[in-house]
């Protein structure tokens, strides 16, 4: 055998040797995929419009459900509120954890950090801004059915005088898909 023939049997093998470690890296692609099959995208959207008030409410979000019995993801907030001579944007970020600990109940922890911005005429009609970051953690629970989760939420940092929040408590609903 010369070095020619031996050289080509040795290009070859290693061009065989190549195919076969290209096809053992494929499984990396299917646990690709298999992370995206474990997200759910969802959150909430609101409007309400009445005498001499609106309100709107865009909150998607997302999780990950790496077992049957937790999710968890980021979410971003925006509401507007308008009523009457008092106006009110907040915006920001918020993170969730979910429990299933069996499939119709659902308990959740959530932290949210929210830009406020408010303004309203007083009665003088001088015009008064206030601005500032607001900080909420919600312990909730729910009766769940699918993606869909119907509960109340209480936040464990209500203040009275903050502005933002009417009351402790509020219902929920949350749609996943």
């Amino acid at each position: 055998m010369n070095i020619k023939s031996f050289i080509k049997i040795g290009f070859i093998g290693l061009l065989i040797f190549s195919f076969n470690c290209y096809a053992q890296d494929a499984p990396l692609q299917k646990s690709k995929s298999e992370f995206w099959k474990k997200v759910s995208f969802g959150g909430g959207l609101g409007l309400s419009f009445g005498n001499n008030n609106t309100q709107i409410t865009i909150a998607p979000s997302a999780l990950y459900q790496p077992n049957e019995y937790i999710a968890f993801g980021p979410g971003l907030n925006f509401n507007y509120q308008k009523f009457g001579d008092f106006e009110t944007t907040l915006y920001g970020i918020s993170g969730i954890v979910l429990g299933n600990p069996i499939p119709e109940i659902q308990v959740s922890a959530e932290v949210e950090q929210l830009r406020v911005n408010q303004n309203f005429d007083t009665i003088t009609g001088q015009e008064i801004s206030d601005n500032f970051w607001n900080t909420a953690i919600f312990l909730g629970a729910g009766y769940r059915v699918g993606g869909v989760t119907i509960g109340a939420r209480y936040n464990v940092l209500f203040d009275d005088n903050d502005g933002v929040y009417a009351e402790a408590w509020q219902p929920f609903v949350r749609v996943y898909f």
